[in-house]
């Protein structure tokens, strides 16, 4: 397979001289973890005594990795990518909240991205997260299987609603509709009522998509328990296959409580593990639709090797790849000029409420072995190409 990733020009053809230069700069930040933890308590600190940095906040991280306050507001930059034939992923990006008001806003939120969608041949997908329509701690409770109480037993059908909802426009408007995965202990409740949507709206192709994090050594089996429902009651799986971004958090709970942890031994074990999901999909590939979320080189050149031995065009429609914005521009861009479906998660919403999901994105970078290096080094051969050392 031809090694396409290392092609600079093509990766940063969008980037300005000066939006090399803040990339540069906010990676050069986050390989250091101290400043990160340095940074991300400051931060903290700023937006809950309401100092004045949202100006600062917007125009350095936020920037870089979020497409703008609104749905409006980041149409430049989606129109922008799509020059270069990489597709957008509007993701209201609105963080732990609990009140019903916010559910309802996400569920507001993401029916227009639907209508955006439907609209725009650059925004392929619409996107939600099971927490964004009900509270976290109702679907742990429901995932135990312990008894809702009157008042819990209707917020729940509230979310079953806002999930229904969301679903039969997506699919009214045949426009494929990616649902985020959290946390194990409240994931499988989650999975349930996911799996509830695609046997309703899943009859024709792929509309409703879970995602699998792979860093779960559980989710391959999980895939092909799925599998044998689907094949029985004729239904299509979507699926959005990812690494996983709360493992710290996973294995320090297990451990905490005296339980295994649902996380891979090892980063060999999980690469292994995703790729192994990966080749099952496109085995089953008749049945199902990909939405390979990756940042990993390796993993792209499989799956597109794999592609090539099962005779699946490179513009597949049940073949995506993605990665998020701000990051991994060597493989989005190239992938796309080479023919691949490829789309940006374009997180977006106000400033202060975006600052978790950004908080996490540093630490998550920081944390993955190499990941802030390859960036840098993309981005330093990319300046030295352009003479702005």
């Amino acid at each position: 397979m031809e090694k396409i990733f290392n092609n600079t020009a093509d990766a940063f053809a969008l980037k300005s001289d000066t939006e090399l230069e803040r990339a540069y700069f906010l990676f050069k930040m986050i390989a250091s973890q101290p400043l990160v933890r340095i940074g991300t308590a400051v931060t903290n600190f700023a937006l809950k005594m309401h100092l004045p940095v949202e100006g600062l906040i917007r125009a350095t991280v936020f920037d870089h990795f979020c497409g703008g306050t609104t749905e409006e507001d980041c149409l430049p930059v989606v129109d922008k990518m799509y020059t270069k034939g990489v597709s957008s992923v509007l993701d209201y990006s609105v963080e732990a909240k609990e009140e019903e008001s916010e559910f309802d806003k996400a569920l507001e939120k993401t029916l227009k991205t639907i209508v955006f969608a439907k609209e725009r041949d650059a925004i392929p997908f619409a996107v939600f997260k099971p927490t964004g329509f009900g509270r976290f701690d109702l679907w742990v409770k429901l995932g135990k299987g312990e008894p809702f109480t009157v008042e819990e037993a209707n917020e729940w059908k509230r979310v079953v609603e806002r999930f229904e909802t969301v679903c039969k426009e997506a699919h009214a408007n045949d426009v494929a509709l990616l649902i985020d995965a959290e946390e194990s202990w409240m994931q499988d409740a989650a999975d349930d009522l996911v799996a509830e949507m695609m046997r309703k709206y899943n009859k024709e192709k792929a509309i409703v998509f879970n995602t699998l994090q792979m860093y779960r050594w559980d989710r391959l089996d999980y895939l092909k328990k799925l599998h044998k429902q689907a094949k029985e009651e004729g239904f299509f799986i979507g699926m959005k296959v990812v690494r996983g971004a709360y493992m710290e958090k996973e294995n320090n709970r297990a451990e905490e409580m005296g339980y295994v942890s649902p996380i891979c031994i090892s980063k060999e074990a999980t690469d292994i593990n995703y790729d192994d999901c990966i080749a099952y999909m496109v085995e089953n590939i008749d049945t199902m639709a990909i939405f390979a979320g990756t940042h990993n080189e390796e993993s792209s050149y499989k799956l597109m090797q794999l592609m090539q031995q099962k005779g699946i065009a490179k513009n597949d429609e049940r073949v995506w790849f993605g990665q998020l914005y701000g990051m991994s521009d060597n493989i989005s861009f190239n992938l796309a000029a080479n023919g691949y479906n490829v789309a940006k998660y374009l997180p977006f919403g106000p400033v202060r409420d975006v600052m978790p999901y950004l908080i996490r994105r540093a630490e998550e970078n920081t944390s993955v072995a190499g990941q802030t290096s390859r960036e840098l080094n993309l981005i330093s051969a990319e300046r030295k190409r352009r003479k702005l050392n």
